[in-house]
């Protein structure tokens, strides 16, 4: 068991999984020497070599194309972009190749590329440097979307992702990379564990469903909510498409009550989907209408406004007062 940060831990999952296959080749902007803009791959490419961790020039699209050319290959390539608003000029190649190529080859074609993104905000940058374009990916066939919330999935996570066969866009929490935690390097997760959510914790009251930078929000208004009895079960989404549904319908079941909380837009996020997805499983179960706490339908906004766009603890907690029916004259509060 080790204890590392966060971006330690995709450093020592991108290690591993080289180690592993010699078919994994690292692809991206400035990761080589430099390490990558947040020091992601620092030390691969003088370990590995520079036929092996390839700094690229900034050009997203070629980037991309190159690397499922190099799929179609045999390679199994790991692309980073460097922010997430930059994926946008690669949109086209994701889209309408990478995400489509098995498909339209009736199973004949694999192509094994997974696209590391860091996203969302609370790092004090503008657009095109928080943004949180999960529902573009998801909404799209061909793709599967993960993001891990803690080191050790973050370490597990993105060597099954490189295993798959099939594209993976892999986002990565950028205000966690420096959040601690212990990781376990000696022991695989099941087969199949990269697309099941997890239970960060147990409760009865209230399903809260997150997933990347959010997870830890949702467990601190947990702990939060505990001084008011309410018993809040926290559910770490992880896969964000597949979901799954087993899971969360299960707790929902037994609590009756959901929150869903993401850094993008309310209209059309994820948690619309799953939203609408959950009422149709337990609608007979149902306490309350689901609840969403999201980032607000407008561009990312200006490093000073962002504590104001990003759900936070009290947020959520308003939230988890909507599915409880707690009004503000039970609250104390004045109307």
């Amino acid at each position: 068991m080790k204890t590392l940060t966060f971006s330690q831990a995709l450093n020592s999952g991108l290690r591993a999984a080289m180690e592993h296959d010699h078919k994994v080749v690292l692809m991206g902007e400035d990761i080589g020497k430099l390490g990558g803009v947040f020091r992601i791959t620092d030390g691969l490419q003088k370990d590995f070599g520079a036929h092996r961790v390839i700094d690229t020039p900034l050009a997203e699209s070629g980037i991309v194309g190159t690397a499922i050319g190099l799929a179609f290959r045999g390679y199994r390539p790991v692309v980073e972009i460097q922010f997430d608003g930059f994926v946008y000029p690669a949109f086209d190649q994701i889209v309408s190749q990478l995400a489509k190529m098995h498909f339209r080859s009736r199973g004949k074609v694999k192509l094994p590329v997974t696209i590391r993104i860091p996203f969302g905000g609370g790092i004090g940058s503008p657009e095109h440097h928080s943004e949180s374009p999960e529902a573009y990916f998801a909404h799209t066939a061909g793709l599967r979307v993960v993001a891990p919330a803690t080191p050790q999935d973050a370490y597990w996570m993105l060597q099954e992702a490189i295993e798959d066969d099939d594209p993976v866009i892999f986002l990565e929490p950028k205000r966690r990379y420096h959040q601690r935690g212990e990781v376990d390097t000696e022991v695989a997760p099941r087969t199949g564990s990269l697309f099941k959510a997890n239970i960060a914790r147990q409760g009865n009251d209230v399903t809260l469903i997150a997933y990347g930078p959010l997870v830890k929000t949702a467990l601190d208004a947990a702990t939060a909510a505990e001084d008011e009895g309410i018993d809040i079960e926290v559910i770490d989404l992880r896969s964000i498409e597949p979901v799954d549904f087993e899971t969360l319908a299960t707790s929902v079941r037994k609590t009756g009550r959901v929150v869903i909380t993401h850094e993008a837009s309310r209209f059309a996020g994820m948690g619309a989907e799953l939203a609408a997805s959950l009422t149709e499983k337990c609608f007979d179960h149902l306490d309350h209408a689901p609840v969403r706490v999201t980032g607000f339908d407008i561009p990312y906004p200006p490093s000073k406004l962002e504590m104001h766009h990003l759900p936070d603890l009290d947020r959520i907690l308003d939230g988890v007062d909507q599915v409880m029916r707690r009004t503000r004259a039970q609250l104390g509060e004045e109307g």
